[in-house]
């Protein structure tokens, strides 16, 4: 069957459709005789096979084979030019040949921007944009070895009068160019602009005289380095936000007990790593006892550093009910799920008594506590080590490690020994290492830790460190510092017991008659409180620092007194109010081993230090 003779008849949409028909329906099989008899006769095989005259024939509706198809001729580009080619070009563009570069050619956009440039002219002289750019010893090389090279984001400054088009100015002298391109006589009227330049090389002039040469191409990528640093400085903006958020939500400055010295740092990541949300405080709870404690927010940005700001007032917050710090930490728990529930953070929160001489901590996902003796040995305390906060269902318990006077002991985020080439593990051993040997005071302890470590302007990681020392005090500074305490045995008689063990004691430490006086009434009323109230054993306990007097009776009973207005008529209730109306300060306390402490603080007066 002629396919050629039959798709003659057909328009285009017809022949389409008709294959179409003719997939979705196939014919029947017709007979070879028949096939045969209207080839050999000349007739249609439609005709012979009974089918309707125009009607299309079954076997039509197969596409002819590409092989039958004309080929479609394309167009030569023998034809164009350099000037048909590179002239249209929005891109600069210039042709430069031989070892001194000099001029071939260069495009209508190249003019535009730096001017005319004469032909035949050596590069160095006629092209002094390209020396500015330092492109020449590029040139250089890509003669040298035939293989293209390429520069990103070359800045490009003119003046605005050069830009103007080749054919409406005269060419410069290249001295005049050189000038202009170079020096701008008028810097309030110059364009700057970025270029990503490529040379390649070619082979300029006939084939049989053909010189190498190098094409130079120039993108204009004006528009991407403005966005790429429109980008950066967004960043930069938002970290330097994130980070002034960071530091003002830390201590200003820490609080400095009188058996401790206390320093602490703060260092932010690199300026490619968005801060993070680590933190620290010391707080001081009365009677001589500090918390300490440090916390590290997951994740980086204004957000963490706002959930650190809550979760470091919720914990002062929450010290000042002086709770055991494994209370602390489950009220925490539940609060930093409802502050964020996508959010969980590490603490470890701990509680320093000078009269137990003892460290009391509990930790929430947190690295170890390491604690270095008076004979330089340095300890990590040991479990218990509970989830982060804000994962909930689990109940913290504290634990205890010495610290007497001599000690030193340093709290510290991942970020001062977290490597992603090394285990924290080998990060932890390196610290205690930096500790072991680090002497001076608290804060230069944290400036050599910080250098031990290798952290750096450009670490990739925020850091808090926290160091503390309980020093040892002898001469002078011994004899500010004491201890007296009382087993108050008996009933009611032991009031009067009390009253004179703290006149003598107070009278020893050469405290003024004021104040000594009120040192006297303060321990009446709180042994009187603990006689009615409490329950044995009862103990009496004075002591003084360099700057405070302290008096505490601690009792078997663990209901907490409070504040209240006593009625005309009442009998009771006025002891504490009389505390609080005389002291500095007052609190109460539950024991570890059940019952209570109720204690009061007398600054000392100028002098007396």
């Amino acid at each position: 069957m002629n396919f050629t003779r039959w798709s003659a008849r057909l328009p285009g949409t017809q022949r389409r459709a008709a294959a179409r028909a003719g997939r979705s329906t196939p014919p029947p099989p017709q007979p070879a005789t028949a096939a045969a008899a209207g080839a050999a006769s000349g007739t249609p095989s439609g005709t012979a096979s009974g089918i309707g005259p125009g009607a299309v024939p079954a076997a039509r509706a197969e596409s002819p084979p590409l092989a039958d198809a004309e080929p479609v001729p394309v167009p030569s580009l023998d034809g164009l030019s350099v000037h048909d080619v590179l002239g249209k070009v929005p891109a600069l563009a210039a042709v430069v040949y031989g070892p001194d570069h000099r001029i071939a050619y260069v495009n209508d956009a190249y003019a535009a921007l730096f001017g005319p440039r004469p032909p035949g002219a050596p590069a160095r002289t006629a092209l002094p944009e390209l020396e500015a750019l330092g492109l020449l010893p590029l040139m250089d090389q890509v003669l040298r070895s035939g293989k293209p090279r390429t520069v990103k984001s070359r800045r490009v400054t003119v003046p605005a009068a050069t830009e103007r088009s080749a054919t409406t100015a005269p060419a410069p002298a290249p001295a005049a160019v050189t000038a202009a391109t170079l020096a701008p006589a008028d810097a309030g009227h110059v364009r700057h602009g970025y270029y990503t330049f490529t040379c390649s090389p070619i082979d300029v002039g006939e084939a049989t005289g053909a010189q190498r040469g190098v094409l130079v191409f120039a993108a204009d990528v004006t528009d991407q380095v403005e966005a790429a640093e429109r980008l950066r400085a967004s960043e930069r903006r938002q970290r330097e936000a994130a980070v002034t958020l960071q530091r003002s939500l830390l201590p200003q400055e820490l609080e400095q007990p009188d058996d401790l010295r206390v320093a602490a740092t703060y260092q932010p990541g690199g300026k490619d790593t968005a801060v993070g949300g680590d933190w620290y405080d010391v707080i001081t709870l009365g009677a001589g006892r500090t918390a300490l404690v440090i916390g590290d927010v997951m994740g980086r940005g204004v957000r963490a550093a706002a959930v650190m700001g809550q979760l470091r007032t919720a914990v002062r917050a929450y010290a000042r009910l002086d709770l055991p710090p494994h209370e602390v930490l489950q009220l925490l728990d539940g609060l930093a799920a409802e502050i964020d529930a996508t959010q969980i953070a590490t603490c470890v929160y701990a509680v320093h008594d000078p009269n137990e001489g003892r460290l009391v901590y509990a930790s929430a996902g947190h690295l170890p506590i390491l604690v270095r003796d008076p004979d330089g040995t340095v300890r990590r305390a040991a479990e218990p080590t509970g989830p982060p906060l804000g994962t909930g269902g689990w109940l913290h318990t504290s634990g205890t490690m010495p610290l007497g006077p001599g000690s030193s002991a340093v709290l510290y985020t991942d970020g001062l020994v977290e490597r992603r080439d090394e285990d924290i593990d080998e990060g932890v051993a390196a610290l205690e290492r930096a500790f072991a040997g680090a002497t001076g005071s608290p804060q230069v302890m944290c400036d050599r830790l910080i250098r031990a470590l290798g952290v750096t302007q450009e670490h990739d990681d925020d850091v808090a460190l926290l160091v503390l020392q309980h020093p040892a005090r002898t001469g002078h500074d011994a004899e500010l510092f004491h201890n007296a305490a009382l087993e108050l045995l008996g009933g009611v008689e032991a009031a009067p017991r009390a009253r004179a063990f703290a006149s003598g004691v107070l009278a020893s430490w050469r405290f003024p008659t004021d104040l000594r006086d009120l040192g006297v009434l303060a321990t009446s009323e709180l042994v009187a409180n603990s006689l009615q109230h409490g329950t044995p054993p009862m103990r009496l306990r004075l002591r003084r620092t360099d700057r405070r007097l302290i008096i505490e009776v601690t009792d078997g009973d663990d209901h907490l007194p409070r504040r209240r207005r006593a009625e005309p008529a009442d009998e009771a209730g006025r002891g504490i109010s009389i505390i609080a109306t005389i002291a500095s300060s007052w609190g109460s306390r539950r024991t570890p081993g059940g019952g209570k402490a109720v204690w009061c603080e007398f600054a000392l007066p100028a002098g007396h230090a």
